[in-house]
């Protein structure tokens, strides 16, 4: 396996990246990528911060869930960004990370990939990421984001690999989803660039950059839906999104349901017409 280079894949991005990015650091082995973002010094505003590993050992999930990355099976990509000002429709930066990591991959040559609202990343129905976005506000009014992403590159056949064990359609990954795998080298710079991108473009023009992108991605619509929120469950079929992101869900009473906040915990196939 060849160790990731922070070097080579700064030499590699596009300059409209390479002259805003603060710093990249390559780690062999961590706890957690996010964790360590957010325990240093933010970047500047404007600027980026990037960390990197395939050897993720307390990775973090959304509700307290672990992301762990078998050496050299995933690759766990962290950025830290700070806006000047919060933008108006923060929520919605994960959803637009999401999209710029298909871009991404799309760039190295694996397309399909879908997106599962709000931050997971599905190939063949199978899970083949997560993300996970943390703030950090600032008294000055600025705010600071981490947004960490954890792809499933090669698990070796593995069916329970112990990256998170809720998702009711298995785990994918690249190796079995791809008929070339892109080098680690490429497939991370491309990532980086990506997540990069996504950030200078949110804070340019917050998430109606992205909103016409996403239903081109979207796996859950169509789909028999039972979503969980703070305040309830919700059943119906999903709808896609609004235009700040917030999930559509129609439960068959005439009536869209609007989820901001809440969980998937059940997804039926996809309905057909006929």
């Amino acid at each position: 396996m060849i160790s990731l280079d922070a070097g080579a894949i700064r030499g590699a991005l596009s300059e409209h990246v390479a002259v805003r990015l603060f710093s990249i650091e390559v780690f062999p082995e961590i706890e957690s990528t996010n964790s360590y973002l957010m325990q240093q010094e933010a970047p500047p505003p404007g600027q980026a911060r990037v960390a990197l590993t395939d050897n993720q050992t307390k990775g973090r999930g959304r509700h307290g869930r672990t992301w762990q990355s078998p050496p050299g099976s995933g690759l766990c990509v962290s950025a830290g960004f700070t806006f000047t000002t919060q933008p108006t429709n923060l929520p919605a930066l994960t959803l637009a990370i999401g999209l710029g990591a298909i871009a991404a991959l799309e760039g190295v040559g694996v397309s399909g990939v879908q997106l599962k609202w709000p931050n997971d990343l599905v190939a063949g129905d199978g899970k083949l990421g997560g993300i996970l976005t943390e703030t950090r506000p600032h008294r000055s009014g600025a705010i600071s984001i981490v947004s960490g992403l954890g792809i499933n590159v090669d698990l070796g056949g593995k069916s329970n690999p112990g990256i998170e064990t809720d998702w009711a359609y298995g785990i994918a990954d690249l190796a079995g989803f791809v008929a070339t795998l892109p080098s680690r080298h490429t497939l991370a710079t491309s990532l980086v660039e990506g997540l990069c991108t996504t950030f200078f473009d949110y804070e340019a023009s917050g998430f109606e950059h992205f909103a016409g992108k996403w239903p081109d991605r979207d796996w859950l619509f169509g789909r028999a839906l039972t979503i969980e929120t703070p305040q309830r469950q919700v059943t119906g079929v999903g709808a896609g999104i609004a235009r700040d992101g917030a999930l559509l869900v129609d439960t068959g009473t005439g009536a869209i349901s609007r989820i901001t906040s809440g969980s998937v915990i059940m997804a039926g196939i996809r309905e057909t017409q006929g």
